[in-house]
């Protein structure tokens, strides 16, 4: 007898629905093909001891099972489910009504239990938009596919509840949550808040343009000085992520495995701060079967890299282009994927090798060129993508043990929210636009109008700091973020002044 279910691969943040056909016919043997993988050849041992511990079997006849497209890598052992499902039909031992109206997904246990499995959202979305009546998979994974609406959600825990579901012999209610509820309440949640933060006010001036316009960072300065602390509570002023961006980030998270049990919808912006040992491939992802890495990891959020001259040059220099072209494109032989990475870098770094050049308390014992050699591992064309460069200073006693509250997040997202409002009316006819910082270039001259004076002031500032082309774009991108946070149509000289002074690391001998 031949029957088809129905499963799901991911490719990249994508799914695509994989029919798996089984036909049980005289003869002996079991047959897998289809370009599965060895996980998911290992599934008939694991499927052959899940049901024996309910009465079931896999019949000792010739067993076909073919995973269509065949042209398509089947990898990992969600399959296992979707398999055992059609070999029960096909064999008689379970009837066919239902099985054709879901997609099923799941790893099985050897005591018929059900493991959680990776990108069921993708897997949801695709599966609605097929017109399949639902989708049955562990029920660890049931609030995370809740989240697409006009679909059934069926959570098993174990082999026997999803035979006796399609067998019509039990009824298991579809999993419903209510994610407007859940988005709507916990939005804003962030464990770290500004108000935590005494003192550092021009840091903190300099990271609400950066929220306003979406700028990348870095901070340099010595340690101890807060540039950590700071860069934590980043994502608390932006503003909150649109539903289509939760579910944007909510998508890579499922495929990279990285939700957790009962999981459903990511509601506060991601923060990512991978070590400094990190490889290329971890960071912008990729590996056999290519799986998003940090960048994308931190799509609509904050990438914060501490240390910054610590990380190999070769993984610097990898992040170039995304942090252009907001995407990074993995190839391979066979297929090329996109994995969207659209997000803030701010870095920190300590300006010598010892942390304490410059600073006023404590005397650097770094010998001649070696600050020079320390900063020149951060190379130029990384630097020119990265907007305000910005120097911290020890905080002084006075300001650790003031009384005097200081700003919270809150307050501050108030007016990085104002200024996004009004870029959002500036790019709407450019739906891939959202802030002064995506703006293309061709753009900056129209929106980044500036008169004589300025025109003489950043001529100079030119000059003097031996900027490139696209630091000159940067500068009128971040002068454009701060008139927008002063509520002003015109890009004044005080506003190009201040974007200016947030080119420090251009300057040549900073270092002495």
């Amino acid at each position: 007898m031949l029957i088809k279910t129905y499963g799901s691969a991911v490719q990249g943040v994508n799914a695509y629905t994989i029919t798996i056909e089984v036909n049980v016919s005289a003869g002996t043997k079991y047959f897998l093909v289809g370009l599965p993988d060895n996980a998911v050849k290992e599934g008939e041992q694991r499927i052959e001891s899940a049901l024996k511990q309910y009465g079931y079997k896999i019949p000792r006849q010739k067993i076909v099972i073919n995973m269509a497209p065949a042209d398509i890598r089947k990898e990992g052992s969600a399959y296992d489910l979707t398999i055992a499902m059609g070999i029960l039909v096909a064999s008689g031992q379970m009837s066919a009504d239902r099985v054709s109206d879901y997609i099923i997904m799941g790893e099985l246990s050897l005591d018929g239990s059900l493991r959680p499995v990776k990108g069921v959202l993708p897997i949801a979305i695709q599966a609605r938009k097929q017109s399949f009546k639902g989708i049955i998979l562990p029920a660890q994974n049931a609030t995370e596919a809740a989240i697409v609406n006009n679909l059934d959600v069926i959570g098993v825990t174990t082999i026997l509840e999803a035979i006796e579901f399609l067998d019509g012999k039990r009824e298991i209610p579809p999993v419903v949550i209510n994610t407007r509820e859940i988005f709507q309440g916990t939005v804003d949640l962030y464990a770290a808040d500004f108000a935590d933060v005494q003192g550092q006010e021009n840091i903190k001036r300099a990271l609400e343009i950066a929220a306003a316009g979406g700028h990348n960072v870095i901070m340099i300065g010595p340690p101890g000085a807060g540039k950590t602390m700071l860069a934590k509570r980043l994502p608390s002023i932006l503003p909150p992520l649109s539903m289509q961006e939760a579910l944007e980030t909510t998508k890579i998270h499922s495929v990279a495995g990285k939700l957790g049990e009962a999981a459903s919808l990511l509601t506060t912006r991601p923060y990512r701060s991978p070590h400094h040992t990190i490889s290329d491939v971890a960071l912008v992802g990729g590996g056999g079967n290519p799986q998003p890495g940090e960048i994308s990891l931190a799509h609509n959020g904050v990438l914060f890299l501490d240390e910054l001259p610590e990380f190999k040059r070769s993984v610097l220099e990898v992040m170039r282009q995304p942090l252009e072209e907001r995407r990074v494109t993995i190839s391979r032989a066979k297929t090329s994927l996109d994995f969207p990475a659209n997000f803030m870098l701010v870095a920190s770094m300590n300006p010598c090798p010892c942390g304490y050049y410059n600073d006023p308390n404590k005397e650097c014992v770094c010998g001649p060129g070696v600050v020079q050699r320390y900063l020149n591992k951060v190379s130029g064309p990384l630097l020119d993508r990265i907007d305000l460069h910005v120097e911290v200073t020890p905080v002084t006693f006075d300001q650790i043990t003031a009384t005097r509250k200081a700003e919270g997040s809150a307050t501050v997202r108030e007016r990085v929210e104002v200024a996004r409002k009004l870029q959002t009316e500036r790019f709407k006819e450019m739906p891939q636009v959202h802030s002064n910082a995506m703006m293309p270039s061709q753009m900056v001259k129209e929106v980044c109008q500036i008169n004589e004076a300025g025109r003489t002031l950043l001529k100079t500032a030119m000059e003097r700091l031996g900027l490139s082309a696209r630091a000159y774009d940067r500068i009128l991108k971040v002068s454009r973020t701060i008139a927008d946070l002063a509520d002003s149509e015109t890009i004044k000289i005080e506003h190009l002044a201040e974007a200016i002074q947030y080119r420090s690391l251009d300057r040549e001998g900073w270092a002495g």
